[in-house]
C-alpha cells in the first residue's frame, strides 16, 4: 500500500508538471507579448516592450515556466494584474462557493441515483424503468448551462420564485444568506450528475444481480429485502466510487457553465471574466487547480474502491 502511494504521488507529481507545462507554453503561443493585454490598446510599443521586459515576459519561454513552476511549489500562483490581486488569494477567496455548490450537488446526487439505479435494475423494462430511461438520457445529453437556462427561465422570469442572480458577496456566508436563489444552481448542477451516476448505477446492479451468489441467495429462500440490502446493494455500489472519484474534476467545469449562467461569483465566473479579460495568470492557476483535482480524484478513488472491498489490492 505504502510503496503504491510513493509511486502515484511521483506520478501525479510528473503528470502535474507537464500540464502545467502544456498550459503555459500554449497560453504564450497564443498571446506572446502579454504586455499588450495588460497595458491596453492605447499603449505604444515601447510600453508594452517595457512593461515585458519589466516582469520577465522577454526571457526564453523555458525560463519563465521554470519561474513559474518555483513560485507554485511555494504557493504562489502569480499576480492579475488585471484585478491587481494574487491569484492565490483569488482562488482562496472564490473557492469556498464553488466547493459548495459541488459538495452539495454530489451528496444530493449521490443518495437519489444510489437507490434511483437499484430501483431499475430491480424493476428492469417496467414501465417505471422506462421512464426513468428516458428521463436520465434526456438529462445526460443536456449540456448543463441550458438546463440552468430553461430554470431560469420557468421559476425566475416566469413564477418568479427566485432571483435569478445570486448575491454577489464575496464570500460562501454571503451568499448563504440569500441560500433560496443558490436552489436552481444546486438543481441544475444535481440533475445532471443523478442521470450521469444512475445509468452507471442501474448497470453495476444489473451485474450484480446475474451473479451465482445472488442467485444461491435466493434459492435458500433469503427474503427478497435481505437479498438487495445484504448482498446487491453493497456490491452493485463498488463501481459508483470510482465513478465519483473521477467526477470530481467535471464538477468545476460544470460549476463554469452555471456560474456564468447564474452569475454566481466564484472560481467558474472568475475563469470566464479572466478569459475574456486575457488574464493569463488567473488563466492557468484555474487550470492547475482543475489538474490537482483530477489527479487527487483519480488517487482518492482508488484508495477508497480498495476500503470498501478488501478483495482488492493495490500494487
Amino acid at each position: 500500500m505504502t510503496g503504491y502511494l510513493i509511486r502515484r504521488l511521483a506520478t501525479a507529481v510528473i503528470v502535474l508538471i507537464g500540464i502545467v507545462l502544456v498550459t503555459f507554453a500554449l497560453l504564450h503561443i497564443i498571446a506572446p507579448t502579454p504586455g499588450r493585454a495588460a497595458l491596453g490598446l492605447r499603449a505604444t510599443p515601447e510600453q508594452v516592450t517595457a512593461y515585458n521586459h519589466q516582469h520577465g515576459f522577454d526571457r526564453p519561454i523555458i525560463l519563465q515556466f521554470v519561474t513559474y513552476l518555483n513560485q507554485v511549489i511555494h504557493g504562489n500562483l502569480g499576480f492579475s494584474f488585471k484585478l491587481n490581486q494574487s491569484v492565490t488569494d483569488l482562488v482562496l477567496e472564490k473557492a469556498p462557493l464553488s466547493a459548495f455548490l459541488s459538495g452539495v450537488a454530489v451528496v444530493l446526487a449521490i443518495g437519489i441515483a444510489i437507490p434511483l439505479g437499484i430501483y431499475q435494475a430491480v424493476k428492469r423494462n417496467s414501465v417505471g424503468d422506462n421512464v426513468l430511461t428516458g428521463i436520465s438520457f434526456t438529462l445526460y445529453s443536456m449540456p448543463v448551462f441550458l438546463l440552468g437556462l430553461i430554470l431560469i427561465d420557468i421559476f425566475a422570469l416566469r413564477l418568479g420564485w427566485v432571483d435569478p442572480n445570486v448575491s454577489q458577496d464575496q464570500t460562501l456566508g454571503g451568499a448563504l444568506k440569500h441560500g433560496k436563489d443558490l436552489i436552481l444552481p444546486i438543481v441544475s448542477l444535481t440533475a445532471v450528475s443523478v442521470a450521469n451516476y444512475s445509468r452507471y448505477q442501474r448497470s453495476s446492479a444489473l451485474d450484480v444481480m446475474a451473479q451465482d451468489y445472488i442467485k444461491l441467495a435466493r434459492a435458500k429462500g433469503l427474503p427478497e429485502r435481505l437479498v438487495l440490502m445484504r448482498h446487491l446493494v453493497r456490491n452493485a455500489c463498488l463501481p459508483m466510487v470510482t465513478l465519483i472519484g473521477l467526477s470530481i474534476p467535471v464538477l468545476l467545469a460544470g460549476n463554469l457553465l452555471i456560474e456564468g449562467a447564474f452569475n454566481i461569483n466564484g472560481l467558474g465566473l472568475l475563469f470566464f471574466n479572466s478569459l475574456q479579460n486575457e488574464d493569463y495568470s488567473v488563466l492557468i492557476g484555474y487550470t492547475l487547480v482543475g489538474a490537482i483535482l483530477t489527479v487527487l480524484g483519480n488517487l482518492i478513488a482508488d484508495i477508497a474502491l480498495t476500503v470498501a472491498d478488501p478483495r482488492i489490492r493495490l500494487v
